[in-house]
């Protein structure tokens, strides 16, 4: 059956399917000896003799899921051109080819997920998929309310604005609120390289410690430096279902009910009004009529003219 050339290098361990992509675009996948470099290719891996970097694909693996703690001064990759360690080198005894799934930087440690799931690893990389990556950051001094507002409503870095996160202050080194050092809990959708630290280097508390508690709905406290384990099927369940839970927004404010305007005259005016309709003069009523107004002083000047023929 013919899938996308991508989702079939991620299925066979090579890469995430992310990865692949790009792998696909710089021209080091061949099928059937040709190359391709277009990401709407599809081929049938029972079938087609596909290559990266001039290895042939093998059937898939079984799946493989393992978290580890990653300590600091290790390098979240399958490799390093400065020879430094890497999270492979600590994970012994793995028969599959198994990759870290996002980044972890070298001088933070924490929680990394290493499978050859490409699909699951996809999903839980990117960020419009609601994996929610935790934190926990020492920063120095502490930092005003309103700087850790600016902070959870987004910057720019970089030339690029960040998405919304949540920020919870848990402590700090000193017994005075407002004196010491901070330990934050930050919450990230995106995983920009070395985003928290440059979030609060951008506000002037660099950030002095760092460590992963969390990916998603996945944490072990248990877990030490170095320390690396299988995880379980409810585990790997509770990954792959993982729905995206974006913040909820603000209730709005709800709106005063309209007054209901009665057309109808009260009834103690109606009557008022009747009443003087009743007892209003005949001549009135005509004058009214008309629209016509006596002038004034009429009656004087006919007075006048009268005088003047006697």
């Amino acid at each position: 059956m013919d899938e996308r050339l991508q989702k079939i290098i991620a299925h066979a361990g090579v890469a995430s399917r992310r990865e692949a992509e790009t792998m696909i675009r710089e021209g080091r996948v061949t099928v059937n000896g040709r190359v391709v470099s277009e990401l709407g290719s599809k081929a049938d891996a029972d079938r087609d003799h596909i290559k990266v970097d001039g290895k042939l694909i093998s059937q898939a693996e079984p799946h493989r899921y393992i978290i580890l703690y990653k300590p600091k001064e290790v390098m979240t990759t399958v490799s390093d051109p400065q020879g430094r360690r890497t999270v492979l080198q600590l994970v012994r005894g793995i028969r599959e080819r198994i990759y870290p799934v996002g980044r972890l930087d070298y001088h933070s440690e924490g929680l990394v997920l290493l499978t050859n799931d490409g699909e699951l690893a996809f999903k839980v990389s990117h960020p419009t998929h609601g994996s929610v990556k935790t934190y926990h950051v020492k920063v120095r001094a502490v930092p005003e309310d309103r700087v850790i507002d600016k902070l959870q409503r987004g910057i720019t870095l970089d030339g690029k604005r960040t998405l919304p996160c949540e920020i919870e202050r848990l402590k700090t080194t000193s017994r005075a609120d407002d004196e010491g050092n901070s330990w934050f809990e930050v919450k990230l959708r995106e995983g920009r390289t070395q985003q928290i630290r440059k979030m609060f280097q951008a506000m002037g508390h660099p950030v002095m410690k760092l460590k992963r508690v969390a990916i998603g709905p996945l944490s072990d406290p248990k877990l030490t430096p170095g320390v690396w384990r299988e995880l379980s099927k409810s585990e790997v369940k509770m990954l792959a279902t993982m729905k995206d839970a974006k913040p909820k927004a603000a209730p709005r404010a709800r709106r005063a009910p309209k007054r209901q305007v009665s057309h109808k005259k009260p009834a103690a005016v109606s009557k008022r009004a009747a009443n003087a309709r009743a007892t209003a003069k005949p001549g009135a009523k005509k004058k009214a009529a008309s629209g016509k107004t006596p002038a004034r002083g009429a009656s004087t000047s006919t007075k006048k003219r009268s005088a003047s023929r006697r």
